[in-house]
């Protein structure tokens, strides 16, 4: 096969094919920096540094594509200076605390929604053996297990002063707990495989059943019992205090702010994962 070349266009990798006419003959692209190819196809000089200059019709051509990575920073902007700044109701035990809304629930969606969508590609791939998927499930499970250990951390602040102890082993956090440390399992597995093939088939059906485990621990099971969370056992939620909504106001966008930044981080780790087996694969 003629050789390949990997180049930086503007802060990203694309591959380039060398078409095997060029013989003896200096390529001079449009990116200030040659390259030669000799009679037995070797080159000799394997990468073109990106040019210092974009266009306006690179810049507006991205900005048309990552439109939503801009959505999402200035929503996240507007919901954390919402969340610390805005007035609250003043409510019996809760008081400042009810902020946590604007931050601890807004990662348990986030949460919720990465994680359906690596359940997602795990399915995909089960179906179409194919590593894509894998790589599309395991870096969206990655950001889901970031977004839970958020959540259990800003839950536990809220706790601490609404409930007196960071941790009360109520069953909402244990049941949390216990989800996060199945997918931690998920990854060690993942780990323990050295075939790339039978590690995504076996993660696969283990992350279908780690999403079919992780909502009755956290959605069911502490309704059933005795739980001092807001929405279970018996207490009213967060919906029932909301008298003022401006509230709303604040919460929804920082429910949606954080999901797409979740979904940005997970589609960034997904192009290193692509690039890297790229590499892998032409080296």
């Amino acid at each position: 096969m003629f050789p390949c070349c990997y180049f930086p266009f503007y802060g990203e990798v694309r591959r380039i094919s060398l078409e095997n006419t060029f013989k003896n003959k200096t390529v001079r692209l449009n990116f200030r920096y040659t390259f030669l190819i000799n009679k037995d196809r070797k080159i000799g000089l394997t990468f073109v540094k990106k040019t210092k200059s974009r266009g306006p019709y690179r810049i507006m051509m991205d900005l048309k594509k990552n439109w939503w990575k801009a959505l999402a920073i200035l929503i996240l902007l507007y919901s954390i200076i919402g969340g610390l700044l805005i007035e609250v109701p003043r409510l019996a035990i809760l008081n400042e605390t009810i902020r946590a809304l604007f931050f601890h629930v807004p990662m348990w969606f986030g949460m919720i929604f990465l994680l359906s969508v690596s359940v997602f590609y795990s399915i995909k791939y089960l179906s179409s053996n194919n590593l894509q998927h894998d790589v599309r499930a395991v870096e969206f499970a990655n950001s889901g297990v970031v977004f839970g250990v958020l959540g259990i951390l800003t839950g536990m602040v809220w706790a601490k002063f609404t409930w007196g102890d960071y941790w009360s082993n109520d069953p909402k956090q244990n049941g949390a707990a216990i989800g996060l440390l199945i997918y931690f399992a998920y990854f060690v597995l993942r780990n323990s495989l050295e075939d790339e093939q039978k590690k995504a088939r076996i993660s696969a059906v283990y992350n279908i059943f780690a999403f079919a485990t992780l909502i009755p621990l956290l959605f069911i099971l502490p309704r059933l019992t005795d739980s001092l969370h807001p929405g279970n056992g018996g207490n009213p939620g967060f919906n029932a205090y909301d008298l003022d909504n401006r509230l709303r106001l604040v919460f929804y966008p920082a429910v949606i702010g954080w999901t797409l930044m979740g979904v940005w981080f997970s589609s960034i780790r997904v192009r290193i994962r692509d690039l890297q087996n790229q590499m892998n694969e032409t080296a």
